[in-house]
């Protein structure tokens, strides 16, 4: 059982069709989700093995998912170059509230972060994390040209959005190389969106593909059918819920 991996658009990466989402490994407060406790660095070892006998080498992350970075970097020394990874930047989660700032010495500062953090010299992609007010950050354009910027340095190799409305994500097609969707069976709101980037030649990263745990991960299936999708990531510090997900889109 292992999972094939998808050009991301035409940034030259290839993505497992499932990819891991790592909040939980690092952060517990603020989230959608039933409360739990965060797991041991042993057990987020197991579950990062489990992924990478899966065939999964997307890991996302963020710099608002508390110690998730640090721990990744961590779990990862001596293996980063197997994996694909994705960050965010403009937001901060603090004392159990979210922070934004998208100018572009926080964007800036934030990449720096987390390059430390994940004990690397680069970032395959980092991706504004969107606020909700999608169109106000695009037309700003600083937290765009800022990784721009850095990609043309080599610190990054994709730049792209986390977007929350469909305006916000059309707009970002002709600006980003990667733009990340809420895409589920209950949820079609963006299916247009994702196939707009497909044909544009965007990435596309689904997150919130079970509806925070609210759908059956049978339903994957029918989210990495919808034209456009490179990766859907999902969120567990369960291997075995991790394998049923891997099964689900693989039939």
């Amino acid at each position: 059982m292992t999972l094939p991996r998808r050009p991301l658009g035409t940034t030259g990466i290839e993505v497992s069709l499932i990819g891991l989402g790592t909040v939980k490994l690092g952060r517990n407060t603020g989230l959608d989700v039933a409360p739990f406790e965060l797991p041991s660095l042993s057990d987020a070892r197991r579950l990062i093995g489990c992924a990478w006998d899966l065939g999964i080498n997307l890991l996302d992350t963020a710099a608002a998912y508390g110690e998730s970075e640090a721990r990744l970097g961590a779990l990862l020394a001596g293996n980063r170059q197997r994996w694909v990874l994705c960050t965010k930047a403009g937001e901060i989660h603090e004392d159990g509230e979210s922070r934004y700032d998208f100018s572009a010495q926080a964007i800036r500062r934030s990449v720096e972060t987390s390059l430390r953090r994940l004990r690397t010299d680069y970032l395959d992609i980092v991706l504004v994390h969107s606020d909700g007010r999608d169109m106000a950050i695009l037309s700003d354009a600083e937290a765009l040209a800022t990784l721009n910027d850095l990609k043309q340095a080599g610190a990054v190799r994709a730049v792209g959005f986390s977007h929350k409305t469909s305006a916000g994500g059309r707009t970002a097609l002709a600006q980003c190389d990667v733009i990340m969707t809420a895409l589920s069976h209950t949820d079609r709101s963006q299916r247009d969106v994702v196939r707009e980037a497909g044909k544009s030649g965007c990435g596309v990263l689904i997150k919130k593909p079970l509806d925070s745990g609210r759908s059956a991960p049978e339903t994957l299936r029918n989210v990495a059918d919808q034209p456009g999708v490179s990766s859907i990531v999902v969120g567990t510090t369960n291997p075995a819920h991790l394998e049923r997900n891997v099964a689900s889109v693989l039939g």
